[in-house]
């Protein structure tokens, strides 16, 4: 029983880190796809605004998140913690960080309703009244 529930629990985690992220965005973002480099300047706050000169609004999941791991190990190559030293660099420039929500709901409720937003939730359910953007594996 224990090696069942060992098994079991090896084979969850698993699952659990091969979902995939889609990368959403407002439905009025002029962009149809993004790519990964576009999506590092964004979060980088080195591209601020839209073709349609919107202005650009990223928002990230919190720091402890599995989401956030994954999003910053794709995006970036880097772990939250070393992204958080960059921006306590950045924070020195006058520059703030992305937004931050605790869900995947929240997530999708602030980049639906915000023009210009973009954001990243597990691939689990086709969200409804935003752009995706991109699938991060």
């Amino acid at each position: 029983m224990r090696v069942l529930l060992l098994i079991f629990g090896i084979l969850g985690a698993s699952i659990v880190e091969a979902r995939e992220l889609l990368v959403i965005a407002s439905p009025q973002v002029p962009d149809a796809t993004i790519s990964i480099r576009q999506l590092a300047d964004i979060y980088s706050l080195k591209k601020t605004i839209w073709k349609d000169e919107t202005q650009i609004v990223p928002v990230n999941r919190e720091a402890l998140s599995d989401e956030r791991e994954k999003f910053s190990e794709a995006v970036f190559k880097l772990s939250p913690l070393e992204l958080a030293e960059y921006w306590n660099r950045q924070r020195f420039q006058g520059k703030l960080p992305p937004l931050v929500q605790t869900s995947d709901q929240s997530v999708l409720g602030f980049v639906r309703s915000v023009p210009g937003a973009v954001g990243y939730i597990n691939a689990d359910q086709p969200p409804t009244g935003v752009k995706i953007l991109l699938r991060l594996p």
